[in-house]
């Protein structure tokens, strides 16, 4: 199984980039994954709805561009399904079963995701309705990966 993490934005406080590397580690016998890191395009100070979507459709382009047609991708977006840990677990073990090779987990920019990324998202899913920052995100995501995976073989988790 490839994992691939496409996100806007790179990772810039110490304490999460080692936090996501230790993920990373323990990820490495469960699957293979791969991260790119994209650069967000700067917002124009008091942007208008026009210079909000062209910033959606720049960085959309950019995740577009790491995905293959064959990838499951997974957008994590507010809007989407809320799932305990046990539940995202099934659903990566599904994607396995079901002969998906690939899963791209995408997170998005500052403002969110264009149309075009929205269409391409096999799966959408929220993991609170509250806002985290972007890296942050990556962190959380990276941990629920490890968890899920540790379920799916059911060995236990050690905290």
């Amino acid at each position: 199984m490839k994992i691939k993490i496409v996100c806007i934005g790179k990772l810039k406080e110490k304490y999460l980039v080692d936090g996501v590397n230790e993920y990373l580690k323990r990820l490495n016998g469960y699957c293979n994954v791969e991260v790119y890191e994209l650069d967000d395009e700067k917002i124009p100070h008091n942007p208008s709805l026009a210079d909000e979507t062209l910033v959606k459709v720049k960085e959309g382009r950019k995740i577009l561009d790491k995905i293959k047609q064959d990838d499951y991708v997974i957008l994590l977006d507010v809007k989407g399904d809320n799932l305990d840990s046990v539940e995202f677990s099934r659903h990566i073990e599904e994607c396995m079963i079901s002969g998906k090779s690939t899963i791209a987990f995408v997170i998005g920019g500052s403002l969110g995701h264009c149309e075009d990324v929205y269409a391409r998202a096999n799966y959408k899913l929220s993991f609170s309705e509250m806002t985290f920052p972007h890296q942050l995100m990556r962190l959380i995501l990276v941990e629920q990966i490890y968890r899920a995976f540790k379920i799916i073989k059911n060995e236990p988790y050690h905290k």
